[in-house]
């Protein structure tokens, strides 16, 4: 039977809703030669995937030489730029009488795999199933020429964050030149290694290569397109920061029978603590200050909210999700700070529990920032929340002696992050983006004033005073940072269309 991923109905109920138009010759073209060339685009995307690229586990050289040959079998002007960690790559292409100059970023390091909870292959061995495992997508032969079917599904470690958006590119140049047509902007690319990790070394690189990366807009192809289908831009995007949270019980896990109700147990204590950072009627934070800095979204962002397709309960069916945290739209509740629990470990569960009090119990945060908000700030809030319910804080783990002196112990480590950006959404050149791709997709497009994730583009912003959009072009439900990540190959051919259609800025 053939299956038909959920995705894939609601883009259909909203082109056949939204505001459309003829589409450009050049994007015709374009779709005319992704057609004829389907399976050699996923060939080259699998192969680039094959590459294992955990920043700072892998051998990151070989994506490096790979993105090099990649762009100069285009014509691209490719070198490497080297920084104190994992090296950027960038290239060049310019166009006789172009008016703009338009950078492109992506990044084509990954998260981390676990490889046991990948289903049925290694995360950098890429699979293609005829759908998403959530409707029993089954492995299918790469095919070696004819037309692929826009629901079938790439499956491997970045086949979505941020391989695909990388060849995507490549690819809409091909499509544009086959028909014999050129880019209208200057294009830039710039593809870092080390975003998965923090970029750490993106503040360098835009310091010592800032006359290399001028230009007149920042095109980001990170994160994934809006869950409609449509194609989407973002003009922002939330910045982070993260905290781990150790509590302390005694020296040694103890037997729960001989000590339990007596000696205290720190998994109890961090799960009161958590408690207390979250209003549990209306998902608020309630650390104080968490709020303070917020700059309130402009008429015209909270108008492109309002016009934006409202999916919240096709996802939260998806999701199985009976209730959002908080009682209003996700694409607003985006647009504010977060707290959020990205893991907990105390003890043993499942097969292995055993019955103890544990030793200590961990949990790791990361909090989502807004515009305005700094991330130091946000931490020392936190910290402040954290020693106004009696514990005393240490930055590394303390010894026996500190151990009994306080009754409230917590170690708090914390990472350096980087602040939120936001464009403008009427600045010209961003104006003259959403033209670009309205005219020539044919379609009235997706506009968020936020990225729900966070991607360090305010370096370009604020570094190098670049006004920054964001052309995401992956499907929402792509397993992003987790097992099974993948790409569905339709989002793959409208993306390549939406990056040419951005190529076309004039």
């Amino acid at each position: 039977m053939k299956r038909t991923p959920i995705v894939v109905t609601i883009l259909a109920l909203s082109l056949a809703g939204a505001e459309a138009h003829a589409q450009s010759d050049a994007i015709r073209a374009v779709r005319s030669y992704r057609q004829a060339n389907e399976a050699a685009i996923v060939q080259e995307l699998v192969d680039f995937l094959r590459i294992p690229n955990v920043a700072y586990q892998s051998d990151m050289r070989r994506n490096v030489d790979a993105l090099i040959e990649m762009m100069e079998r285009r014509g691209i002007a490719a070198r490497v730029l080297e920084t104190p960690g994992v090296p950027y790559v960038y290239g060049q292409l310019n166009v006789p009488g172009a008016r703009h100059t338009v950078l492109f970023y992506a990044h084509y390091d990954g998260q981390p795999v676990d490889p046991d909870r990948w289903v049925g292959h290694a995360p950098f061995e890429p699979i293609l199933r005829d759908g998403s495992l959530a409707v029993g997508g089954e492995p299918m032969a790469m095919p070696a020429d004819g037309a692929l079917d826009p629901d079938w599904r790439l499956f491997a470690r970045s086949a979505s964050d941020d391989k695909s958006p990388i060849v995507a590119m490549m690819v809409a140049l091909d499509a544009l030149r086959a028909s014999g047509r050129e880019p209208r902007a200057n294009l830039k690319f710039i593809f870092e290694g080390d975003e998965e990790a923090g970029s750490p070394h993106l503040g360098y690189a835009v310091q010592r290569y800032g006359d290399l990366l001028a230009a007149d807009l920042v095109v980001s192809a990170d994160g994934p397109a809006d869950p409609s289908g449509l194609p989407t831009l973002y003009f922002g995007a939330r910045g982070i920061v993260g905290a781990e949270i150790t509590v302390y019980g005694p020296l040694r896990p103890l037997h729960s029978g001989h000590y339990g109700n007596w000696a205290p147990n720190p998994a109890l204590r961090l799960a009161q603590l958590l408690a207390t950072m979250k209003d549990p009627a209306t998902g608020r934070v309630l650390v104080d200050g968490f709020y303070d800095d917020v700059v309130p979204l402009s008429e015209r962002e909270l108008a492109a909210i309002a016009a934006a397709p409202n999916d919240d309960q096709q996802q939260m069916m998806e999701f199985g999700i009976p209730e959002p945290e908080i009682d209003e739209p996700r694409l607003l509740a985006i647009n504010q700070p977060s707290l959020n629990i990205r893991g907990l470990r105390s003890g043993w569960v499942g097969e292995e529990a055993r019955t103890i009090v544990p030793d200590v119990a961990i949990a790791s945060i990361d909090l989502r920032l807004v515009e305005a908000i700094d991330p130091q700030e946000q931490l020392r809030r936190l910290i402040r929340h954290i020693e106004e319910r009696g514990y005393h804080i240490v930055s590394e783990d303390p010894d026996r002696d500190m151990r009994r002196r306080h009754e409230r112990l917590a170690k708090v480590t914390t990472s350096d992050g980087y602040p939120a950006f936001r464009t403008p959404m009427d600045l010209p050149v961003a104006r003259e983006l959403v033209a670009a791709v309205e005219g020539h997709t044919g379609v009235s497009v997706v506009k968020l004033p936020t990225l729900g994730g966070s991607v360090p583009l305010y370096q370009f912003t604020d570094g190098l005073g670049i006004p920054t959009v964001g052309v995401p072009i992956v499907n929402h439900d792509n397993n992003q940072h987790s097992p099974n990540e993948n790409l569905r190959l339709g989002n793959l051919w409208q993306g390549i269309e939406t990056l040419a259609a951005a190529m076309l800025i004039e």
